[in-house]
């Protein structure tokens, strides 16, 4: 089984981080990564990595989103639950999130079931990181690693990578980051560090989900308006 993070930019100018993990039991390991640019280049993206294999895919931008003004019940869902950790999701519409909604609509002609029911063999399901980083990492606040002055965001970054790389000894003792995985623990703050380091989380949420069959995550919202996977 293949499960794969995406990191996607909601306009058009900016790029999409991925990572693909491929899991054989109960052990997995990180094979690639990605930063690409446009439709196009996502799509060839999974196509070669992927390929006509059973895939899961955690995508952090919104998947269902019919409201065309204001925010999802389950984007103020999030801000009830997390709103003091900072970990709200941003409001989500049909005018703020096209490019979002047009890759689900791209997923939903490629075979995969927008949802969370581990059992599909090609599945999409959307995901919020901050969340899951506050749960696993044990924060009282989000890692404030993508705004403010460079020299924060650089601080935040290298506290984000040893948090991750505690996390997975700790949690995920079966996952092997591989040379792909290290190189982005290991690497230099900037936005594509950034993209890819969030895609890998993305990935990370989708094996937990597929690895213990759902039992071990959390949905808020249903699949008519709108919704999340997180970890318990």
């Amino acid at each position: 089984m293949f499960f794969v993070g995406i990191d996607l930019a909601w306009g058009e100018r900016n790029r999409d981080g991925l990572c693909l993990i491929e899991a054989d039991g109960p052990r997995a390991r990180v094979v690639d990564s990605g930063w690409t640019l446009g439709d196009a280049a996502l799509w060839e993206w999974l196509g070669r990595q992927v390929g006509d294999r059973p895939c899961q895919v955690a995508v952090d931008a919104p998947l269902v989103c019919p409201n065309r003004t204001g925010s999802r019940p389950v984007d103020r869902q999030t801000h009830r639950l997390f709103g003091r950790q900072h970990a709200g999701c941003h409001p989500s519409n049909a005018r703020l999130c096209a490019r979002p909604l047009r890759i689900a609509r791209g997923l939903r002609e490629r075979g995969f079931d927008l949802g969370w029911d581990p059992s599909i063999a090609w599945l999409a399901m959307e995901v919020y990181p901050h969340p899951a980083m506050l749960r696993w990492f044990g924060l009282e606040r989000i890692l404030k690693y993508k705004r403010g002055p460079v020299g924060d965001r650089r601080s935040e970054f290298r506290r984000y990578q040893s948090l991750l790389g505690s996390c997975l000894a700790l949690r995920f003792p079966e996952l092997d980051p591989g040379p792909v995985g290290g190189a982005w623990l290991a690497a230099e703050y900037s936005k594509e560090a950034e993209d890819r380091l969030d895609a890998w989380f993305c990935a990370l949420i989708a094996w937990h989900h597929g690895r213990h069959q759902g039992r071990q995550s959390q949905v808020l919202g249903d699949d008519r308006n709108g919704f999340l996977v997180l970890p318990q």
